[in-house]
């Protein structure tokens, strides 16, 4: 997977040096001799990753880092600090401006290259997110970015696997006063332990005496529930090559012991923020598809849902010979409720109605607003003669009972016409049969109304 890469230094050997090991690797790279210009090529142009030397004048790496995070177009970029400072409370400081994380100078080429790999699939899959979300919600996307401050704020649900119960407890007690913990210390339960509980990110340790780690994060990212949860690793310094390959594996991140507490909890605070934000992603693209294919007023199926699946039942039924019959409902004088009462009381009909049709029909039957006041409902693996009871009922409901309307404050009798259709075999399509159920339709109004007429063969 390829990446556009930035690379922040102001002195131009650090960034010729880091430039060559990445064009090496065929990733796209463009750099910056200080952090304003870094800023304006961020905003100007799509960039997967950041490294961003800490030490520069004027503007230094964390402010840097905290405008890119502070601002909704540029929040998702990873940003990797590349510095000589080893200090734990220099990498905290910047793990709270919101690095992802560090490399420390001299660069590691294994880790550099391990690092930029896991963290241009994870930009990659959260640009994916955001592009299918926000194609339908542009409106929405700025607040929908922004609201994640608040949802970061949350307790996280933690699970620690170490099969050293002394060492999981001291763990836990590193990060209990901001998370929910559970300890497991036998590795084939943790992956039931990691499907079943809702996590937000695992911590799993490298020490497995009769497992190896590497097979339960591959284990993991093959479950499609486990596949995206965050992963971070306690290795042992020695196991830099473990480490990389686990990064390449799929593992979000890691820390060496000793471990420094302020660190741990800001790297597990980035893993969840990050999880957070993509979970958040992916619930707006669901609702963006439900919107699509929904009729915001009624809640029932639009017209837009019944055009693409109402073919795919047609030819199941052809398929199969299995009956399948429509019926096409309008609500009569609806004009004169508007007219009489108020567009607000139409609407109060049409939600009341939506709710008596899905009251009487099936779950595996379809109904639709078709447009205004016409509604469709179509009945898999029903005749003509059973969907006339259907009809019947669903006229029957709506007849009886008058429909409150103005807040509750008034009602009004309301009746339905409705034109039946059922499939013929031969020589049949979709657009016959709604021609025959809305020619029926015309028939029913043309007879009086309030009543329920079926098509002629």
């Amino acid at each position: 997977m390829t990446a556009r890469i930035l690379v922040v230094d102001d002195l131009p050997a650090n960034v010729k040096l880091l430039e060559t090991r990445l064009l090496a690797e065929y990733y796209d790279v463009v750099s910056a001799l200080s952090g304003q210009e870094a800023l304006e090529i961020c905003h100007s142009s799509n960039v997967d990753i950041v490294l961003l030397d800490v030490m520069m004048p004027g503007m230094d790496g964390f402010e840097v880092c905290r405008r890119l995070k502070a601002d909704p177009k540029t929040t998702n970029i990873p940003v990797v600090m590349v510095t000589a400072l080893d200090r734990p409370e220099d990498r905290v400081r910047g793990l709270e401006a919101g690095a992802d994380d560090f490399l420390t100078k001299p660069v590691n080429d294994l880790q550099l290259i391990s690092r930029v790999k896991s963290l241009a699939r994870l930009k990659n899959l959260s640009d994916e997110l955001f592009l299918r979300a926000s194609t339908a919600r542009e409106a929405d996307i700025e607040a929908l970015l922004m609201s994640r401050a608040d949802d970061a704020k949350a307790r996280a649900k933690l699970l620690i696997v170490d099969e050293d119960l002394k060492v999981a407890s001291r763990l836990e007690g590193l990060l209990s006063k901001d998370n929910q913990i559970d300890i497991v210390t036998q590795p084939p339960a943790a992956l039931i332990s990691v499907v079943e509980g809702g996590y937000d990110c695992v911590i799993i340790s490298t020490g497995l005496s009769g497992y190896d780690p590497l097979r339960l994060c591959s284990q993991m990212r093959a479950i499609e529930r486990t596949r995206l949860l965050p992963i971070i690793l306690i290795a042992e310094h020695g196991e830099t090559g473990l480490v990389a390959r686990g990064l390449d594996l799929g593992v979000n991140d890691y820390l060496m012991r000793p471990l420094d507490r302020n660190e741990l909890l800001a790297r597990v605070r980035t893993q969840v923020k990050r999880k957070r934000y993509n979970d958040l992603l992916r619930r707006s693209l669901s609702q963006t598809i439900e919107m699509a294919v929904t009729d915001g007023l009624t809640g029932l199926h639009n017209r837009r849902y019944l055009d693409s699946h109402m073919s795919m039942l047609f030819t199941r039924s052809v398929s199969r010979e299995r009956p399948l019959s429509v019926l096409m409902t309008d609500i009569d004088h609806f004009k004169r409720i508007n007219d009489t009462y108020g567009h607000d009381a139409g609407d109060d009909v049409l939600r009341d109605f939506a709710g008596r049709l899905h009251r009487n029909i099936r779950g595996i039957d379809l109904a639709c607003r078709y447009g205004g006041e016409e509604f469709i409902v179509v009945l898999p693996d029903t005749d003509a003669h059973m969907a006339a009871v259907v009809a019947e009922r669903i006229r029957e409901t709506v007849a009886s009972t008058p429909f409150l309307i103005c807040n509750g404050t008034a009602s009004v009798d309301v009746t339905i016409s409705i034109g039946l259709a059922s499939l013929q075999l031969r020589d049949d399509s979709v657009e016959k049969l709604f021609k025959r159920a809305d020619v029926a339709l015309y028939e029913a109004k043309k007879n009086g109304r309030n009543r329920v007429v079926g098509a002629v063969a």
